[in-house]
């Protein structure tokens, strides 16, 4: 059996029955159940294949809406594997560091051709951290405060999903003074992230190698995963970058969280509209489950 989700952002419900009328025919659509009023819905399809949904997403997406179609068994996972940067918060933390610096426009254009795939991860990196030489360390609190601020949704998802049962992970190309205190603030149970290395006082422009980039996540996905005797195929992975696409390709779910377009084009499931909250709608919970901050 197929399940169908319609979703839009929860700050514009405006999402109604009429909506549901407008799918294609021959999809077969059922009763709906609303997961959300105005903001989520889904229901089964008759179609015997997941269908290919390109060529109407321009239509869905210009009506501020988000279409999934998966499978429905299995769609519970067990394992939340998420990326941090503009995933669990809204900015990437190595711009917010060089721009405190004063290159911050320099920084932040790599950083945008790395996660649409159009550099070397790695050694894109390795350029950004070397920028970072001589900056005071105490900087990063100076971020974390003044600067970051959590994606939408996020606390809910990571509650709800623990709430049940579910092991929580963050996984990031970032840095690990951004993810223990990103992880402690929303509850993830580990996190793995680049480590900076500093003098005591600042920092010195070099990383910990190998850098956690695409192949670090497909191994958090496997090594936990492996851990807990699961499978990939249990867990539900969520991010926007090219390095993400390995885990979101291996993860039973994996989820283009308002991705970059090279991310998307890979991905069968996007969300434009939604918030993190989106990412439970999937699993098939209510509004009335969610564990909320």
């Amino acid at each position: 059996m197929l399940v169908l989700t319609l979703l839009t952002a929860p700050d514009r419900p405006d999402l109604s029955p009429a909506a549901l009328a407008d799918l294609p025919a021959h999809w077969g659509v059922g009763e709906p159940r609303w997961l959300a009023d105005g903001v989520a819905v889904e229901t089964t399809i008759a179609a015997g294949e997941i269908p290919d949904l390109w060529d109407i997403w321009p239509t869905w997406q210009e009506r501020g809406m988000d279409l999934v179609v998966q499978p429905a068994e299995g769609r519970r996972k067990q394992v939340l594997l998420s990326d941090m940067d503009s995933t669990m918060i809204q900015q990437e933390c190595i711009d917010e560091l060089a721009d405190v610096a004063g290159f911050g426009e320099r920084v932040s254009a790599i950083t945008a051709r790395a996660m649409n795939g159009e550099l070397d991860l790695t050694e894109a990196t390795l350029a950004r951290v070397a920028l970072l030489e001589g900056l005071p360390v105490s900087v990063v609190d100076t971020v974390l405060a003044e600067r970051i601020t959590l994606m939408p949704g996020g606390a809910e998802l990571v509650g709800t999903m623990r709430a049940k049962g579910a092991y929580t992970a963050l996984v990031s190309g970032g840095f690990t003074p951004f993810t223990a205190a990103i992880t402690d603030q929303l509850g993830f149970h580990e996190h793995r992230a680049n480590l900076l290395f500093d003098d005591g006082e600042r920092f010195t422009g070099k990383v910990q190698e190998p850098v956690v980039g695409a192949q670090a996540k497909v191994e958090a996905l496997e090594q936990i995963t492996h851990r807990l005797g699961l499978t990939p195929q249990d867990a539900i992975a969520v991010g926007d970058g090219a390095n993400d696409l390995g885990m979101l390709g291996r993860a039973g779910i994996g989820v283009a969280l308002h991705a970059k377009p090279a991310v998307q084009e890979r991905c069968d499931v996007r969300l434009n509209h939604a918030d993190l909250t989106g990412v439970l709608y999937l699993q098939g919970y209510h509004q009335d489950d969610f564990v909320r901050p």
